[in-house]
């Protein structure tokens, strides 16, 4: 059973921002590196963004200088600010274990919409 729970996905408009949620346990957190990593219809799911048990990050240049990924230590959450989205956005977001995440650990997802 995983222990990754996504949510603040959503429909938005291109241009717009988002805000996704992934709530985890603190020994996790404080461990390992997590990324979010997204699956769009007929794709292979990627990476976009990961962050380490300390500070250091990684984009895909796919999403950089428009995504944002941090933590809250505290309450054992790590966040995706996605700012100036684009059609291509358009996915199923999931955070996991990177860079290699564990398939038993992948969770439900929260859907991210850009459409006009």
């Amino acid at each position: 059973q995983g222990q990754f729970v996504e949510s603040g996905g959503g429909l938005v408009q291109p241009g717009g921002s988002l805000r996704l949620s992934c709530a985890t346990s603190r020994s996790l957190l404080n461990t390992y590196a997590v990324g979010w990593y997204r699956q769009a219809p007929g794709k292979q799911r990627e990476l976009v963004a990961s962050i380490g048990s300390g500070t250091r990050t990684n984009y895909a240049d796919s999403v950089k200088g428009r995504f944002t990924i941090s933590r809250d230590n505290i309450n054992s959450a790590v966040f995706l600010q996605m700012d100036s989205l684009k059609l291509e956005d358009t996915a199923v977001y999931y955070c996991n274990f990177a860079p290699s995440p564990l398939s038993s650990f992948w969770g439900q997802g929260t859907q991210v919409t850009v459409s006009s």
